[in-house]
């Protein structure tokens, strides 16, 4: 994390504010907690934030508020983050099937790291991943927290077609295909959950600053949901995550 906040100017009516030049917790929990702080002052003049790994995009309107003016303004606010109470995270249990047609490169991540099929899913089911941020497609959530026993390199040609709901691995990172889309990542299971579905009251399921919990499921248990989620009557569980 740097010793002094970084701001950046991206374009003509936005601003991205630094905290560091790593993915890691800390620097993220900076970003979350600048994101509440400003929803919470509701200010005039800010339109959107948009969190990333290590920073926040704020969109501004140049016609109320100068640059220089916002600036102070956010300074103002980091200054007394501190002071700030984060609402509770949560955990969302995400169903998933894997290997066989779903999960169709999981055998190589096996074979790559010298371990097991049943020990790939053992050890990705293992772990709550923060969702650090949302992004290349709508709803795709970049996660941390994937242990390196599973870590495996990208697909060499990427795919042009990626079914919706695939869990992937792409080096120490690990995803989930919210929407049909060309991709590079390792493919190892399927969720039928919908991360993103426009006709919903919010389209996008998952939020930065929260966690995910993938859990093994069979594929009895995976046509029925995926059933469920057509007729709009599943219920995803999601649960408060326990403070440290």
């Amino acid at each position: 994390m740097y010793e002094e906040v970084k701001y950046l100017i991206a374009g003509d009516r936005a601003l991205v504010v630094e905290f560091g030049d790593k993915i890691e917790e800390q620097v993220n929990s900076k970003i979350r907690s600048l994101t509440v702080a400003i929803e919470q002052e509701g200010i005039i003049g800010i339109n959107e934030t948009i969190p990333t790994y290590r920073s926040l995009m704020v969109i501004y309107d140049p016609m109320i508020m100068e640059l220089d003016e916002l600036i102070s303004v956010l300074k103002s606010i980091i200054l007394k983050m501190h002071e700030l109470e984060l609402p509770g995270a949560k955990v969302i249990e995400i169903p998933t099937l894997y290997g066989g047609e779903y999960g169709p490169d999981i055998e190589f991540v096996a074979k790559h790291n010298k371990i097991s099929i049943d020990e790939v899913i053992k050890i990705h089911t293992d772990r709550e991943y923060l969702i650090y941020m949302i992004g290349f497609t709508p709803g795709f959530p970049y996660l941390g927290g994937m242990s390196d026993k599973i870590e495996t390199p990208r697909l060499q040609n990427p795919r042009t077609k990626i079914p919706v709901g695939s869990v992937g691995i792409a080096g120490k990172q690990t995803g989930i295909y919210p929407v049909e889309s060309p991709g590079g990542w390792q493919l190892i299971g399927r969720t039928p959950v919908k991360l993103y579905d426009p006709c919903r009251e919010d389209p996008v399921l998952l939020n930065a600053g929260d966690y995910i919990k993938f859990i093994s499921i069979d594929e009895n248990e995976y046509k029925n949901i995926e059933h469920l989620e057509k007729k709009g009557k599943y219920k995803v569980i999601i649960r408060e995550k326990l403070r440290r």
